[in-house]
C-alpha cells in the first residue's frame, strides 16, 4: 500500500475500534510519527489529509519545517528533551508530549516566544516504571501538574505514555486504564489529552481513552 492507502486503513481501524467501545472517532487525533522520514513523505501524507506530525529529533525536524513551510502543519515534539534543545523546541513546535520534569517545563516556559500562543504540553508518565525510559512516576503527577499550571507560556493538556511492550490485548490495556484513572482522579477538566497508543497497541489505547494516537510504522513502513 502507498501512504494515502495506509492513512485510510489506519483511519478505518480507529473508527472500528471507537465504534467497538462506543466512542466518537472524531475524538481521536491521528498523529503521524514522521521521524527519520523525508519531507517528501510528509508532503504526501499532508496531501492525503493529515495535518499533525510528530518528531523526535529537533535538528531533523527543523530541516523538515523549513522544507515544508508552505504547509499548514501542526508540529508535535514527542522525543526525549535535552536541556540545550528547549529553546528551539519552544520556538518551533505547537505541542510537546515528553515533558518529564519541572526543570524542562520551566525552560520551555521561559523560552516560549511572546508572539506565539502558549505551548501545549503533556507530561510523560513512565507507567511501566522502566529504568530505560523517560517520564515521571504516576504518583508525581498531581504535584508536577499543579506547579506547571502556574507557567503562563505553557498550557498543560494531559499525559503521554509508552508502556512496556505487550502482545496480549488485555495486558496492553492495564497501564492505560490505570493512568486514565489517575488523571481523572485529579478532577482537572483542562487535562483532556491522553497521548496513548502506537501501531502495535492502537486498539487497547483507544479502548482506554486515547485522544491522540502516535502512528509511524503503519503509515510509513519500517523506519530506515
Amino acid at each position: 500500500m502507498n501512504i494515502p492507502e495506509k492513512i485510510k486503513a489506519i483511519r478505518n481501524q480507529i473508527e472500528t475500534y471507537c465504534n467497538t467501545c462506543h466512542r466518537n472517532p472524531q475524538t481521536v487525533l491521528l498523529l503521524a510519527v514522521s521521524k527519520t522520514r523525508p519531507a517528501t513523505d510528509i508532503a504526501i501524507a499532508y496531501q492525503a489529509g493529515l495535518r499533525h506530525f510528530g518528531e523526535n529529533y529537533c535538528q531533523e525536524a527543523l530541516l523538515k519545517q523549513q522544507a515544508l513551510g508552505a504547509y499548514d502543519i501542526t508540529w508535535h515534539f514527542i522525543g526525549p528533551i535535552q536541556s540545550n534543545k528547549t529553546k528551539l523546541i519552544a520556538q518551533h513546535f505547537s505541542w510537546v508530549h515528553s515533558v518529564d520534569g519541572l526543570k524542562i517545563a520551566k525552560r520551555l516556559n521561559e523560552q516560549r516566544p511572546d508572539n506565539l500562543p502558549p505551548l501545549n504540553i503533556c507530561l510523560q508518565i513512565n507507567v511501566s516504571e522502566e529504568l530505560t525510559k523517560s517520564g515521571i512516576a504516576t504518583d508525581e503527577l498531581a504535584e508536577l501538574s499543579g506547579a506547571i499550571a502556574e507557567f503562563p507560556r505553557l498550557k498543560l493538556r494531559g499525559v503521554m505514555a509508552i508502556p512496556a511492550p505487550e502482545e496480549d490485548y488485555e495486558q496492553q490495556r492495564l497501564p492505560y486504564k490505570a493512568l486514565f484513572r489517575a488523571v481523572t482522579a485529579l478532577k482537572r477538566p483542562e487535562l483532556d489529552t491522553f497521548s496513548f497508543g502506537m501501531t502495535n497497541d492502537l486498539k487497547a489505547a483507544i479502548s482506554e481513552g486515547a485522544t491522540i494516537v502516535r502512528i509511524g510504522t503503519a503509515l510509513f513502513g519500517e523506519r530506515h
